[in-house]
């Protein structure tokens, strides 16, 4: 188990995610989390890039039938963005429920590499199903943002 639990706190109970991928590809982030009052409600995803800082706080909706144990991926979409060679994110993912408890935090860490092949989750650990994507714009290094 990777968190300790309180009672009727979600718990992300395995997780799984390649730490580098080309640019363009889906970055796919594997859960199972149960939750003992079936109640889980969001998956909270914060993206963290160095020298940019963090991007909007993304909230995936847990679908009725996975608020009880969760599996599947979250996902990040890089394709029509440029210049990630080499960038570098962190992201932090909690899981809340809908009387407001948390989960303890995951972190995850990603490197874009050009020749990288997203590895694949152990097999039979997680189920093959999308539960949403982290919603955001990714920022090509060395490009400050504007209005």
């Amino acid at each position: 188990m990777l968190n300790k639990k309180e009672k009727g706190q979600p718990v992300i109970v395995q997780a799984f995610a390649s730490s580098r991928i080309s640019p363009g590809e889906v970055w796919q982030v594997y859960l199972n989390a149960t939750d003992e009052d079936g109640d889980m409600k969001y998956i909270l995803g914060e993206v963290y890039q160095a020298g940019m800082g963090a991007y909007p706080l993304s909230f995936i909706k847990i679908p009725p039938d996975q608020q009880r144990n969760l599996s599947g991926y979250i996902y990040l979409p890089t394709a029509g963005t440029q210049n990630l060679d080499f960038l570098n994110l962190s992201l932090k993912v909690t899981i809340q429920d809908r009387t407001g408890q948390y989960s303890d935090p995951l972190s995850f860490t990603l490197t874009f590499d050009p020749r990288a092949k997203q590895e694949n989750p152990p097999p039979g650990i997680f189920q093959e199903r999308e539960l949403g994507p982290i919603m955001i714009k990714l920022i090509p290094g060395g490009v400050t943002p504007g209005p």
